[in-house]
């Protein structure tokens, strides 16, 4: 018998495992490696409890994809919450979001493990626009500019640089480039 079976039942830290393992799967292996046996071995649990909690494959996916979004909503929400408001703040927010380093707990970054698994699955692309459109209608009359816009792109570009493992010869300094981005995001205020 395995620990698996000899665990106390907590059904909580059981899915917490098996959404963590899925999204170290996702960036370490790619999600073509996100199979059930693999999570439920990286969890420690055992596949019944995988379908348990997620019913399949593609459930599991589904609700990595949530656990993520709503991971990324709380950091941008406490980066708002800091932010001193007016125009850019959600940009803002954004940029600084996307240009933290992983969660030392849990070794994955939240911006890092969506992305690859939106741009494999069109539904779940679909959510990420959805979540996207939402955010910037919320926040139109301080980040509806096509600078902010720009701002935001490159963020993006920086984060699926890091995801893909662009060598550093062929990037700014990380530091500046944040620097550079956070400034842009002040350009268009009025004083």
């Amino acid at each position: 018998m395995t620990d698996a079976h000899r665990r106390p039942k907590t059904p909580d830290q059981t899915r917490r495992a098996l959404l963590d393992a899925a999204a170290r799967i996702a960036v370490d292996q790619g999600v073509m490696a996100l199979s059930l046996p693999a999570v439920a071995a990286a969890a420690r649990v055992t596949k019944g409890a995988l379908f348990h909690h997620f019913g399949s494959k593609q459930g599991l996916i589904e609700a990595t994809c949530a656990d993520l979004l709503q991971r990324i909503e709380a950091e941008i929400d406490t980066a708002l919450a800091a932010d001193p408001g007016g125009y850019g703040q959600f940009t803002r927010a954004y940029v600084a979001c996307s240009f933290a380093q992983p969660d030392p707990a849990r070794g994955v970054s939240p911006w890092a493990s969506l992305s690859l698994t939106c741009l494999s699955d069109p539904a779940l692309a679909q959510i990420w626009r959805d979540w996207i459109t939402a955010r910037l209608a919320r926040h139109q009359e301080t980040d509806g500019t096509a600078a902010l816009e720009a701002v935001r792109l490159a963020a993006d570009g920086h984060w699926l640089a890091q995801i893909y493992a662009v060598p550093a010869p062929a990037r700014c300094d990380p530091a500046a480039l944040y620097a550079h981005l956070i400034a842009l995001t002040h350009c268009g205020a009025t004083p």
